[in-house]
């Protein structure tokens, strides 16, 4: 490697007169060198490493393809200057003090394969922090000792990821359900969390059982809880805690279903009732507009009778007077 020359003095002057006269603000997209401190050389690789550097390296060259910052007391990875770097593809931010990363972070950086995030402070994974990382093939994220939660769809958008080590954590569990999806995942290290061997980790237990040549350190990836369970390897627990989390019904379940059967046996025997009832008075009903029609009937046939007999009677008188005459 050789350090690149740094412009002389008279040119900056020049530079930073520009930049007064004309009202730009200064801004890591104008600049081309080698930020203080790094070394780049004609490979497109800065080397930041053991520095002493408490802020992101500025001035990074924008065609940028490795960045090694490891070793340094960094607190955060500014989105702004990082996403500028669009062809980077190697990243090295282990052994910092990184306590946060988002999506935003990485909202650029769609060529990055390899992500090392190892030996910071971070405490927590939020959803789609890496979903911008198309590319992504390897990340390491170990030795963060407040690391105990990864959001379920962290690793959902990387289809590439083959080498994923969250090994030496304060992971107790995780849900696998976006790992087990990844189609080019070939190997894992979950070894050195204090991982709980409750029902909650049945199926993280059970993948670890069924895929173990894909566990770096499987031997080491132990419980750390339960006592009955603690220092007992994850694929021997799974078949246990198969059994145990889906037992045989228990006293109260029981009870519950017995008081379900009272429930709908009272529910099914008041409906017959009522519905008996129904029938009845719809029966009575019935019966009595039969009835009703029957006596109209009768009426009418009456009523017919006696229109036919004063009829005969009109008829006869007609004829007894014609007779007479």
């Amino acid at each position: 490697m050789r350090l690149a020359p740094q412009p002389s003095a008279q040119p900056l002057r020049l530079i930073v007169v520009l930049l007064l006269t004309t009202g730009v603000v200064t801004s890591p997209v104008l600049s081309s060198g080698c930020p203080d401190r790094c070394v780049c050389d004609d490979q497109l690789v800065v080397q930041c490493a053991g520095q002493h550097l408490t802020t992101f390296p500025v001035n990074l060259p924008l065609a940028t393809r490795q960045l090694i910052i490891s070793n340094n007391r960094i607190v955060e990875l500014p989105p702004l200057a990082l996403n500028y770097l669009s062809d980077l593809v190697y990243l090295d931010c282990s052994n910092n003090s990184l306590t946060e990363i988002s999506e935003s972070t990485f909202g650029n950086l769609r060529k990055l394969a390899y992500l090392d995030l190892s030996f910071n402070t971070l405490t927590r994974i939020e959803d789609r922090t890496f979903g911008p990382l198309k590319s992504l093939v390897m990340l390491r994220m170990t030795d963060n000792p407040g690391l105990s939660e990864i959001h379920p769809d962290a690793f959902a958008e990387n289809a590439a990821l083959q080498v994923l080590d969250v090994s030496r954590n304060n992971l107790t569990a995780l849900n696998i359900t976006s790992l087990i999806a990844l189609p080019a995942l070939r190997s894992v290290g979950f070894s050195g969390n204090p991982w709980s061997c409750e029902c909650n980790i049945e199926d993280l237990c059970l993948w670890v059982h069924l895929e173990g040549f894909k566990f770096q350190d499987e031997g080491q990836t132990v419980c750390g809880s339960p006592a009955d369970m603690q220092g007992r390897r994850l694929g021997e627990v799974g078949l246990q805690l198969r059994t145990l989390c889906h037992q045989t019904l228990d006293s109260w379940d029981y009870l519950f279903f017995v008081g379900i059967g009272f429930v709908i046996f009272a529910a099914g025997t008041v409906s017959a009732w009522v519905m008996g009832v129904i029938m009845v008075l719809y029966e009575r009903y019935i019966k009595k507009k039969d009835d009703q029609l029957d006596v109209d009937d009768e009426e009418e046939n009456i009523e017919k009778g006696r229109t036919s007999r004063t009829r005969s009677d009109h008829g006869n008188g007609n004829l007894k007077t014609s007779h007479t005459v």
